[in-house]
């Protein structure tokens, strides 16, 4: 009977009790993880790893376990469908941490920069405060009111104007108010230039595909951009992005492979494995010795793997067009070596 180690105590709780139900379907089938490996095609590493909650399983994973402990695999996956959500909740809540983290860390970096002191201006209505001299620190100045200068202007008698208390002559405005009629002129004279010019390179730019020879005309429009297509569930990586990965923990085993070919190498078993939904291959090596070494190799790509204790081993993947596009060889420790042949 396996010895489980503890669960992490950071688990969520639903992905706590899919675990722990792993491991009482493992331990009522009597199978040992190198055997429970050898039949649903995961290796011992990815097992122990599943069932110690340090990865969730993925979906494939899951059917080939009912399969081979004989448990109805609709209610195993029920529970593995709400241990996933709790999974994504979780990677979730990290990213936020994370996230939040670095906005924190963004924005006292950007403090350091920013404006520090009595010196800094004050909010609106305030006085304006200055900087004296000879490093004597801040004064305020407030804001005067302008008062009349003389007794004569508060009686409105004002420049200009024959009698006290008359409004001045109409053909000599005060300059304060010369000047706001000229900047508001300013501003309109400039509004209305921008519009004239908007309507015209508008114009430009509607009318120029239609003429003949135009450069417009003879440059095709831009091809909408496109989404990347949308994976499967536990699905990580497609095509290149997948090379060089552990197709388990990238989620392109189980269900998502086929065996493209095979080679037996002296006791041996080699196998390509193909993922058509991650464009990638990869090679597995079974019924193996101790120190036997595998490869997989396309278009330039290869990775290898060695068997240990298991006396099993895969490679790491490699992107591929098309499964006939992948070879994998195998040398074993008796100096027998082979490689594999298409279907």
């Amino acid at each position: 009977m396996p010895r489980w180690k503890a669960l992490p105590e950071e688990l969520d709780p639903q992905v706590r009790e899919f675990a722990s139900q792993l491991r009482r379907l493992v331990d009522r089938s009597g199978l040992s993880i190198a055997a429970l490996s050898d039949r649903t095609g995961y290796s011992k590493t990815s097992w122990e790893r599943f069932l110690n909650g340090r990865l969730l399983a993925p979906k494939g994973a899951i059917v080939a376990l009912a399969e081979v402990t004989g448990t109805n695999p609709v209610h195993l996956t029920t529970m593995w469908e709400l241990a996933e959500r709790a999974w994504s909740r979780a990677e979730m809540r990290h990213d936020m941490t994370m996230e939040a983290i670095r906005i924190s860390q963004a924005r006292a970096a950007l403090g350091e920069f920013g404006p520090k002191g009595p010196g800094a201006p004050s909010g609106r209505g305030g006085g304006l405060t200055t900087t004296a001299p000879d490093g004597e620190g801040p004064r305020d100045r407030p804001r005067v009111p302008a008062q009349p200068s003389s007794g004569s202007e508060r009686a409105g008698h004002r420049p200009g104007s024959p009698y006290p208390g008359a409004p001045a002559p109409s053909g000599g405005p005060g300059p304060g108010r010369g000047r706001r009629k000229a900047t508001v002129f300013v501003a309109g004279l400039v509004g209305a230039l921008l519009v004239i010019a908007a309507a015209v390179l508008l114009t430009d730019l509607g009318g120029a595909g239609d003429e003949p020879g135009s450069d417009v005309a003879r440059q095709p429009s831009a091809a909408p951009a496109t989404s990347a297509p949308e994976l499967p569930a536990g699905v990580k990586c497609v095509g290149a992005d997948c090379t060089g990965q552990d197709p388990e923990n990238m989620g392109c085993g189980g269900q998502l492979a086929t065996t493209a070919s095979r080679a037996t190498v002296g006791t041996a078993l080699v196998e390509v494995r193909y993922s058509k939904t991650c464009g990638a291959a990869w090679a597995r090596i079974t019924q193996a010795t101790p120190g036997d070494k595998v490869r997989i190799s396309a278009g330039g790509e290869s990775g290898s793997g060695l068997v240990n204790a298991d006396k099993d081993a895969y490679t790491p993947m490699v992107a591929v067009a098309a499964e006939s596009e992948a070879k994998a060889c195998a040398t074993l420790t008796t100096g027998d070596e082979g490689c594999t042949t298409e279907q």
